[in-house]
């Protein structure tokens, strides 16, 4: 087996987890509007707290899924096609929620600033519960034929591992948010977000556990039962500094539980990226779903120089908005009157 196609299958695993540690706690902030706010001067701490960073969070989605279609493109194809539906619903709500930041500050009434947070904290659950379906099937399976199509109707993807994923995905956001507003705001907010993570941690990570644990039995091997038990330790670790209010390494551990989880799960399913529940003869693997070696390897050289500028620009701008946001902070709101030309 060539090399290329093991590394980029690496290189991808890494960047959805990338994706999920980052863009993890923005989703679990808008999720987290809808219920732990307890009045305006909140949620606009919570939103300035995720306010520099969201949107290039977001990037790692744009670069996780270009790089399955580049390295990968019969497994993005078979993935993405067999998923029509659900993804549209993910595009659907990462619409709404980027319209819903920047929009929620433009109007004067309160029925206003309350739409645009529904549209967000909705649009955060739709889209955190989507995109854990989807990495949940594409480790657990789909019914795809010999071609790389899918079999059944439009909602043959609902299994219960797409339920078990998507609540995955939301449980663990919103425990990452929690322990992110902890650590990135003052007052009210970051006793909320401590409180919350204590509490809920142990119910909230479960999915997470159980879509690792289902892999392992099926797949696992010493080395990635290791892995498990290490996002294990990382969690009670994670909860124990949480309680202790170390907010910085409480941060950290629910992090490191998230990539151990996550790496576990891909390396169990390597070299399978996408098993078919049809038949196994049908899978796709990293071996005849991947580009001619020519195109991993300059998509190779091009990652070698561009990777390390995307880490150091995003690593730079955390740096300078690492202060934390509290309620003295926010300035009253005031009302803009739109510009009107002269008649």
């Amino acid at each position: 087996m060539d090399v290329l196609p093991t590394v980029w299958f690496a290189l991808i695993a890494t960047l959805w987890i990338g994706y999920l540690f980052l863009e993890g706690f923005d989703l679990g902030v808008g999720m987290h509007l809808l219920f732990s706010a307890r009045n305006e001067n909140q949620r606009r701490v919570m939103l300035n707290a995720i306010g520099p960073v969201w949107d290039g969070n977001e990037v790692w989605l744009i670069t996780a899924a270009g790089a399955m279609f580049a390295a990968f493109p019969i497994w993005y194809a078979s993935l993405f096609s067999a998923l029509y539906l659900p993804l549209v619903f993910v595009l659907l709500g990462l619409i709404f929620r980027a319209v819903a930041i920047e929009y929620r500050g433009k109007g004067k009434t309160a029925r206003w600033k309350r739409g645009w947070d529904l549209a967000l904290g909705v649009g955060s659950l739709v889209s955190a519960f989507g995109i854990g379906a989807a990495l949940a099937l594409t480790t657990t399976g789909l019914p795809i034929d010999a071609n790389g199509d899918r079999i059944g109707g439009a909602f043959a993807w609902f299994t219960g591992y797409a339920v078990i994923g998507g609540l995955a995905v939301v449980g663990f956001s919103l425990v990452h948010a929690a322990s992110f507003l902890a650590l990135k705001t003052d007052g009210d907010v970051r006793h909320a977000g401590r409180a919350f993570a204590r509490r809920a941690a142990p119910i909230a990570l479960l999915p997470l556990l159980v879509w690792v644990v289902a892999l392992q039995i099926s797949r696992g091997t010493a080395l990635t039962w290791t892995i498990a038990a290490v996002a294990v330790v990382a969690a009670v670790g994670a909860w124990l500094a949480n309680r202790n209010r170390q907010e910085g390494w409480a941060f950290v551990g629910f992090g490191a539980f998230l990539a151990a989880c996550m790496a576990s799960i891909f390396a169990a399913s390597y070299p399978v990226v996408l098993p078919s529940t049809i038949d196994h003869a049908f899978d796709l693997t990293v071996a005849n779903a991947s580009s001619s070696p020519y195109t991993l390897g300059v998509m190779s050289v091009v990652a070698c120089f561009g990777i390390p500028l995307v880490l150091a620009y995003q690593g730079w701008t955390y740096w300078v908005f690492r202060q934390r946001v509290g309620a003295n902070h926010i300035p009253e709101a005031h009302p803009v009157e739109p510009a009107v030309r002269p008649s």
